[in-house]
């Protein structure tokens, strides 16, 4: 478990963009995978805003990605061993970079055919509680010709990332402009930030 751990934050140091290629075990990927397809098949994924609070505003010309928001209440198995997961490098991330992160939040996204996020920060201008951005993908034998790339826009080159299976994105929220671009299949995801106060 600390060699993912240890992938995400010596990467992060290294470029500001940590990688991890086998964060998640293709068996949690899986079974997150069906819950996603499950809650999709029961109406709960929700048509994915901009903003927060009082300020989101739903804009297909932005992002057209569908989201369901975890939480621990749910008491759902793979959930659970998720958050265990991201409980532990929390814990090991505090301990060994002083970062003071004190919670999260994490959502399933579903990107279907032709959908996209265009270029955003993932940290609100009136709320700087989001510290870190998390990504773990659940899509195996993804191709290039799948499209669906995390870019991220980074001076002097921007990096381009597959959303392959078990593979976790780490970054600063507030650092890095990012966008997810047009998928050609259907595009798997949990999603979240690390959070101060």
């Amino acid at each position: 478990m600390e060699a993912s751990f240890e992938a995400l934050i010596t990467s992060y140091i290294e470029n500001k963009i940590g990688i991890a290629d086998h964060f998640l075990s293709d068996d949690l990927c899986y079974h997150l995978k069906m819950n996603l397809l499950a809650l999709n098949e029961d109406q709960q994924m929700k048509k994915a805003g901009v903003g927060n609070d009082g300020k989101m505003i739903h804009d297909d010309l932005i992002r057209n990605d569908k989201i369901y928001w975890l939480d621990k209440a749910h008491n759902n198995i793979y959930e659970n061993e998720f958050f265990a997961k991201i409980d532990a490098f929390v814990l090991y991330l505090n301990e060994s970079c002083y970062t003071n992160i004190k919670g999260y939040e994490f959502h399933y996204s579903l990107y279907e055919p032709g959908s996209f996020y265009r270029p955003h920060f993932d940290q609100f201008e009136d709320d700087s509680k989001r510290q870190y951005s998390m990504i773990s993908y659940l899509n195996p034998h993804w191709k290039a010709a799948d499209g669906g790339e995390l870019l991220i826009h980074q001076k002097p080159n921007n990096h381009s990332i597959s959303p392959m299976q078990g593979k976790t994105i780490f970054f600063k929220s507030d650092e890095l402009e990012h966008e997810v671009l047009v998928t050609n299949e259907r595009r798997f995801s949990v999603t979240g930030w690390l959070k101060r106060g």
